[in-house]
């Protein structure tokens, strides 16, 4: 991998995160697959029989199905219309779980831990398929995944990477014209398709893989799930305050390259100070993170930044600059941690 996603930091949490986020995207059956694994977890067995997996891992594809028909670039496939045909109650549950068993398990469990054409460097399960008897042994990382403090955000990660494939997919919307939009209110992502606004998901849940679980600034851990006390925050890295100056020069202040996700007590001292310019270099990092991982984030950024990665720097620099000159001073957080990106 290119980036520096995983080469400065190989953890269980971010070997994970490399799956859903920079794995191809023909199909979307590596969500499903990896819910299936998460929700299968607190059984506490050594071993998945694809019996074990059909029922989570149909049930997940059959409720994005009901929302967006579109789950993989296949003109046929006989998982999916046996989805389908169980939506629309042509066959039985019974009938769905033996014909997932039969069909959606023949790339993905090869696939999955697939990223960019080599098997991450600590696999989370090992596939046994003997004539009996077909599943896959559980190692020890994906055990020990679960204990990391990470794993409570790693389900609603997968969803929102998840909508975010399956929306690029069926909006049919040429990449350079798509534009994923922020709803400060709501805190949700959005387009706009044929004067129709569609929701996508939590800002704060498509946003945190990129920052592997960590605040933007202070590189604490942060938390996306809904029941945490201490929910991070969503933050404009160079000050909303200035929007009319950034917009004179034709650009985007509310773009996803603008925003981090930040610990509440860090965001609330940062308020609207321009943070120092070392931080500019995180946030370049941060985006080509996205960029690498494909539409729609990847094209919104690079539409709203530039088409390659010195115009993305220059862009960058010249929005920090315009905002600078608007400040008195460079902020930094009162705690920052070893970082990882």
């Amino acid at each position: 991998m290119s980036t520096k996603f995983q080469i400065n930091d190989p953890s269980l949490e971010s070997q994970w995160r490399a799956i859903i986020l920079f794995g191809k995207n023909s199909a979307t059956y590596k969500f499903a697959f990896a819910k299936a694994i998460i929700e299968l977890l607190p059984s506490g067995k050594s071993s998945l029989s694809l019996e074990d997996l059909a029922v989570p891992f149909s049930k997940n594809i059959v409720d994005h199905l009901r929302k967006s028909d579109k789950q993989g670039n296949s003109s046929s496939s006989k998982f999916l219309n046996a989805c389908r045909d169980f939506i629309a109650g042509r066959i039985s549950e019974d009938q769905l779980i033996q014909t997932t068993i039969k069909y959606g398990f023949v790339n993905v469990v090869d696939a999955f831990q697939n990223v960019n054409g080599d098997i991450i460097k600590d696999p989370f399960y090992q596939k046994n398929y003997a004539e009996s008897k077909k599943e896959i042994i559980l190692t020890d990382n994906i055990y020990k995944l679960k204990e990391t403090l990470q794993f409570i955000n790693l389900e609603q990660e997968v969803d929102a990477r998840w909508n975010l494939v399956e929306t690029a997919w069926n909006l049919q919307i040429n990449p350079h014209l798509l534009e994923v939009k922020h709803d400060s209110v709501k805190q949700e992502l959005f387009v706009d398709s044929f004067m129709r606004r569609i929701d996508i998901t939590s800002v704060r849940d498509a946003l945190n893989g990129y920052q592997k679980g960590k605040c933007f600034y202070s590189y604490q851990d942060i938390f996306v799930n809904k029941g945490s006390e201490n929910i991070c925050e969503v933050d404009h890295f160079l000050p909303h305050l200035n929007k009319k100056a950034h917009i004179a020069e034709e650009a985007n202040i509310n773009g996803i390259w603008n925003l981090v996700l930040a610990d509440p007590k860090i965001n609330g001292d940062k308020s609207s100070r321009v943070p120092h310019r070392r931080y500019l270099e995180r946030l370049y990092n941060r985006n080509e993170f996205y960029i690498e991982s494909k539409h729609p984030l990847a094209e919104t950024i690079i539409n709203q930044t530039g088409k390659t990665k010195e115009k993305r720097r220059i862009f960058l620099q010249a929005q920090y600059n315009l905002a600078f000159s608007s400040s008195i001073h460079e902020w930094e957080p009162w705690i920052e941690l070893p970082g990882n990106f």
